[in-house]
């Protein structure tokens, strides 16, 4: 079943894009422009939505894995594979910005490019974002998985890596599944100490950012580190 057979012209994504601009159309609309067909029950954008509404919305469906994603009824292996790339395109034109420009002049980037990275995680994982003098991303590691303590983390670990990449700066993030939007006793203890070890080694811990499903709080913001 195609788009083109279902719909009426009016009511077609790729025509529609044409004539008003992709940030005009729905979610549904643009994934199903990514699809471009249906199934035998389900024309493109009834598919679509199903898809949105099966994962709670775009942010979900694009961090589901491949292999996930290919279990669902009228997927396979193309659509599935459709669906991370453009989810891994995303981040990299992010990554991308960040490398190339000053990444503390647009804190809301930094905060989406975590967001993509940590929001959809089930459990808690611990990424650094390495800056070079100009504040320009270097590179971005994973530095712990699991409950974020003072033993899950080890300053001189995250000095090491600093000092490997070169850094003067870094910024760190973690998420919590919970969706709890706010920094534990714990975390603020952590950072603290975190910022406290690299400063010795002349390193800057500009910020923690703790990622809450789409919410993203700086800690640096709310005068906690």
């Amino acid at each position: 079943m195609t788009l083109r057979d279902t719909l009426k012209n009016d009511q077609r994504p790729r025509e529609r894009l044409l004539k008003f601009g992709a940030s005009n159309l729905t979610d549904a609309e643009l994934l199903a422009i990514v699809l471009g067909s249906g199934t035998k029950r389900l024309n493109v954008i009834e598919f679509s939505h199903m898809l949105l509404s099966h994962h709670q919305g775009l942010r979900q469906l694009l961090a589901t894995p491949t292999i996930d994603l290919m279990r669902l009824e009228g997927m396979g292996q193309a659509r599935a594979c459709q669906i991370s790339a453009i989810s891994t395109i995303a981040r990299r034109a992010i990554e991308e910005t960040l490398v190339n420009s000053d990444t503390l002049s647009d804190p809301d980037q930094v905060k989406f490019f975590c967001q993509t990275l940590l929001g959809h995680l089930q459990i808690e994982h611990c990424v650094a974002l390495f800056l070079d003098n100009q504040n320009r991303l270097i590179a971005t590691e994973e530095i712990s998985r699991g409950t974020l303590t003072q033993t899950s983390i080890y300053p001189r670990e995250l000095v090491k890596a600093g000092l490997k990449h070169h850094a003067r700066s870094l910024i760190i993030a973690h998420n919590h599944p919970s969706g709890l939007a706010q920094a534990s006793v714990a975390d603020v203890e952590l950072t603290r100490e975190l910022k406290k070890t690299l400063s010795m080694v002349d390193i800057q811990l500009l910020d923690h950012l703790i990622v809450a499903g789409h919410r993203v709080i700086s800690m640096a913001e709310r005068s906690l580190m």
